[in-house]
């Protein structure tokens, strides 16, 4: 299957923006715990998903079941083996949340699209379409 440029062109802005939310957070809260001890430290890989503390993804979903319907269900994750308080857990993520927010329209300024919490899942929901393909 080969992928049409502009969904490449798409996939590579939220990339970008999920890189940019990752060393964010990285920069914030990146020594609060120890790392899991096969993570790799932090800018010792080419992708900031595969070293540090945190690994941030968006992922898709049709929204089956959804009040949103189809979106990008936003994921960080902690890599440690450490326990993490539930209240620390929450305000990383709410900032990270919140990170996303400002960056949106800075990675998309052509889209409308928003952040939005779909039962206990933050979403990036709107439009998704490609144009004329």
């Amino acid at each position: 299957m080969i992928d049409h440029p502009k969904m490449i062109q798409f996939d590579n802005q939220m990339k970008a923006m999920l890189d940019a939310v990752d060393n964010y957070i990285e920069d914030k809260y990146g020594d609060l715990y120890p790392l899991h001890p096969v993570r790799p430290k932090r800018n010792e890989t080419a992708n900031p998903q595969a070293d540090g503390l945190f690994g941030v993804r968006a992922d898709f979903t049709p929204g089956y079941g959804s009040d949103l319907g189809r979106g990008y269900i936003l994921k960080v994750e902690m890599k440690t083996l450490a326990h993490i308080p539930e209240d620390v857990r929450q305000t990383i993520f709410s900032d990270a949340v919140e990170k996303f927010r400002e960056l949106l329209p800075v990675y998309f300024p052509d889209r409308k699209l928003e952040i939005k919490q779909d039962k206990e899942f933050f979403k990036i929901v709107g439009d998704f379409s490609l144009g004329i393909v």
